[in-house]
């Protein structure tokens, strides 16, 4: 590539990026993706396809991923980095491993599944595994199970093994108690817990220190954790509707005797709530998406 087709140098295009000099300067060392031409001066010369690059790259590490996983899917796909391709790409990807990891589980064969989850934690991190691969996973085979398209016996090999893979991350996460501390506990009567492990991943990526309890606990016994632990937030999660009422009684109690506890519910009950009987439950649903929960937390 000729020098004349260098129109920016490092400076301009850290202030249209939003990306520092030595940010730019470091990636192009380690990963040689982006290889700036020099003027006569010696200074770096950035093209507008090496723009659109790191624009791309940027994106990507936005979502989750990190530079050096954004650095391989781009190498993998580099023939057209136009955002509509690329995010075809990333949701074909995504769609692929999620439905390899379902037919593994659903025919009970546990080695392909863990060499699907291995290879889906190469390519996302834990918390895009987690929200992206894992949650919808769980919400179809639940659906499948309803419809009596699958067993109890597939429901539960597939569930027992998505509980082992999260629990062991969510344990393999270095503790960075720099954020407040959560606990994270099923709502009244509650035993379904994988959304809220999922839950408790993403509180403990964005650094809370995460209490986790699972299944539900006497409810007697919620006070005494409270004193024990004296949390920021309580998160009661729900997967059955029938459960609902009775997570929403316990929450406006717990902020009744607790009035600086910070409460929040979630799970698939609530997400499935006709919007007249969620707005009932006011300030205290978290939402579903990544988003919603980024955004409750800052509201709270």
């Amino acid at each position: 590539m000729s020098a004349d087709n260098g129109k920016y140098n490092i400076k301009a295009v850290s202030n249209i990026l939003g990306v520092q000099p030595g940010t730019l300067r470091a990636w192009e060392r380690r990963y040689q993706i982006i290889r700036p031409v020099r003027n006569n001066a010696g200074h770096r010369l950035y093209t507008e396809h090496h723009v659109r690059t790191l624009k791309w790259l940027i994106a990507k590490v936005d979502q989750g991923f990190t530079i050096s996983q954004a650095v391989s899917l781009y190498e993998n796909n580099h023939h057209d980095i136009s955002d509509d391709v690329q995010e075809n790409v990333h949701d074909t990807e995504l769609s692929k491993i999620t439905q390899q990891l379902s037919n593994a589980l659903l025919s009970f064969d546990e080695k392909n599944a863990q060499k699907h989850m291995d290879h889906a934690f190469s390519l996302y991190t834990p918390e895009m595994v987690a929200i992206d691969i894992i949650s919808p996973l769980l919400i179809k085979i639940g659906i499948r199970w309803e419809e009596n398209e699958i067993t109890s016996a597939h429901e539960h090999f597939a569930s027992n093994f998505l509980r082992s893979r999260l629990g062991m991350l969510l344990l393999s996460i270095p503790a960075a108690p720099y954020l407040p501390k959560a606990v994270l506990v099923c709502g009244p009567n509650e035993k379904h817990e994988l959304g809220l492990l999922i839950f408790a991943l993403f509180l403990k990526r964005q650094g809370y220190e995460v209490v986790y309890l699972g299944q539900s606990i006497a409810e007697g016994d919620m006070s005494r954790i409270i004193e024990d632990v004296d949390p920021a937030y309580l998160f009661l999660s729900a997967t059955l509707k029938k459960n609902v009422l009775a997570s929403i009684r316990m929450a406006e109690s717990l902020q009744e005797a607790y009035p600086d506890l910070k409460i929040g519910l979630g799970g698939y009950a609530f997400d499935q709530l006709p919007q007249e009987e969620r707005t009932k439950a006011g300030r205290y649903v978290v939402g579903t998406t990544k988003e919603d929960w980024l955004n409750w937390l800052d509201q709270h």
